[in-house]
Order: structure tokens, then C-alpha cells, then sequence
């Protein structure tokens, strides 16, 4: 990972703990020990936050409600096993955004992962996360819109039962969105509010990327979104099994396998058709 996508992350880190440990930090960011004391010294040299014994603390005390570290913390967020391969899958699909572009990102924890590669680049995205919104405001160049409705605390989202949320007046290349699961059936969901809302949001893109780790093949749920031939591309990890690739191919829609070991500022990703 790139020095500066592992600083932007202790920071985002920091924002919403207000103390955090070197271990945490590690976990965070998927680098060594060694790296994260080093970025540390490097951070508290710049001013961006004072170094303790074991770890570090925000020179400001955090806000009582932070949404991007609701998104690194909650509850099957990516955490642990899976952090690094969403990070790579999140990477890969910021691969295709170019300057300029309008683009919808669902709410959702590998989603959220592109927020860090986003930095550089200045695009139009319309996002129904809040925690999307907040980290693009605050560490990128991009404009950000948001569609009307209720925020939902738990998810970090916004939804609305009603057809006229602002979003038909949004018009994007593409469309990245997560999914609970993945079947021959189609792209697995398990609310019928959030169904609806992403239904909306997906009339208004002329391609939809889905972004799903390779557990998620194996997910199952009893709703289901849109079909498999709605996909133009899905970006998955590498422990994606034959069988998955069979059924990818044989829908016709492009897989993209991301690379959690590509450094952050190497711009290919491995793709088959």
C-alpha cells in the first residue's frame, strides 16, 4: 500500500477514536509494525497528530459520531480477512474512472474502499452512503451529491420508499454497488427498501460494476436484485473458484480479478472475460 493511503487511513482512523494503537494501526492498513511507526514518526513530524507510547492519539478529540469509521468498524465491514482483498477489488475499480466522470457508488463496505484511491481525481459522484460523502468531502477533489431520504444509522445510508429522491436527475458512466450474494439467479439482496432504492439508482447508469469479494459467491439470500446479464463488469479477488468463473463467463459479463499484493500506485489490475 501506498505512504500515502496508509496516513490517510490512520488519520480516518484517529478522526473517529480519537487514540488508537500501533496493532490497530497495522490491522488497519494491512502494513507491518515497523511501517506503521514510521508513518507515525512521519505524521507527528507534519503535525498531524501527537505519537504516545505503543500508538498515537488525534490532536483534536473526535467527534461524537464519525461516518467514515463507522465504515472501517462496524460489523462485517471487510475487517479481518477480507480487508486487504476488498482494498485490492476497491483499487481496481477506481482503475476505471478517468478524470471528469460521473459516477454512482452505492452504500456498502468494499465500495467504501475506493474512497482511498479517489483522492487524485476529479469526478461528479452521486453516493447514498454517508460515510462515501463524508471521506470524499474531506480528502478528495471530487463533487459529491447526495439523494433525499432517511438517514439509516446502522447501515451509514440514506433510502427513500419514494420514486422522486432526486437521483432521475443524475445521469453516470457507471454504477459501482456491493452485493450480499451472487447466484446464477442474479445479485442477492435482503431489504426490499434498500432493493428499491438501488433499482433507482442503477436506471441511472449506463454500466453497473459490482463489487464483491469472493465469499459473497457463496452468500445466499432469498431476494433478489437485478439478473446476472445486468452486469457489465464484476471485480472480484483472486480465490474466486472455477465454478464462479464458469458462471461470470457464462452470463457474459466481464470479471476483473483485483490483486491484493499490487502496490497502491500501479494502475493494472488482471482481467478475463
Amino acid at each position: 500500500m501506498h505512504e500515502r493511503e496508509r496516513h490517510r487511513i490512520i488519520l480516518d482512523l484517529l478522526d473517529g477514536r480519537g487514540v488508537a494503537t500501533v496493532g490497530d494501526f497495522a490491522a488497519a492498513t494491512g502494513g507491518s509494525e515497523a511501517t506503521v511507526r514510521r508513518d507515525l514518526a512521519a505524521l507527528a513530524e507534519q503535525g498531524r497528530l501527537r505519537k504516545l507510547r505503543g500508538g498515537a492519539e488525534a490532536l483534536q478529540p473526535p467527534p461524537a459520531f464519525s461516518p467514515s469509521i463507522v465504515a472501517l468498524n462496524t460489523p462485517g465491514d471487510g475487517g479481518g480477512p477480507n480487508l486487504l482483498e476488498k482494498r485490492a477489488i476497491g483499487r481496481a475499480a477506481v482503475d476505471l474512472c478517468a478524470d471528469g466522470d460521473a459516477i454512482i457508488i452505492n452504500g456498502g463496505t468494499t465500495t467504501f474502499q475506493m474512497v482511498h484511491a479517489l483522492a487524485d481525481l476529479r469526478l461528479q459522484v452521486l453516493t447514498n452512503s454517508f460515510s462515501v460523502a463524508d471521506h470524499l468531502l474531506r480528502h478528495s477533489r471530487c463533487t459529491v451529491m447526495l439523494p433525499s431520504g432517511t438517514v439509516y444509522r446502522e447501515q451509514n445510508i440514506i433510502l427513500s420508499p419514494f420514486e422522486d429522491d432526486g437521483t432521475v436527475h443524475f445521469r453516470a458512466r457507471r454504477m459501482f454497488m456491493g452485493a450480499m450474494g451472487l447466484s446464477t439467479l442474479g445479485i442477492m439482496e435482503q431489504d426490499g427498501l434498500i432493493i428499491a432504492s438501488e433499482q433507482r439508482l442503477m436506471r441511472q447508469a449506463d454500466e453497473l460494476v459490482l463489487l464483491v469479494d469472493a465469499t459473497k459467491f457463496r452468500a445466499q439470500s432469498s431476494m433478489i436484485l437485478a439478473p446476472l446479464a445486468r452486469v457489465t463488469r464484476i471485480v472480484t479477488d483472486s480465490r474466486i473458484s472455477a465454478d464462479d468463473r464458469r458462471m461470470v463467463e457464462d452470463a457474459g459479463v466481464e470479471l476483473i480479478v483485483a490483486d491484493p499484493r499490487r502496490p497502491f500506485d500501479q494502475k493494472r489490475s488482471t482481467s478475463t472475460a
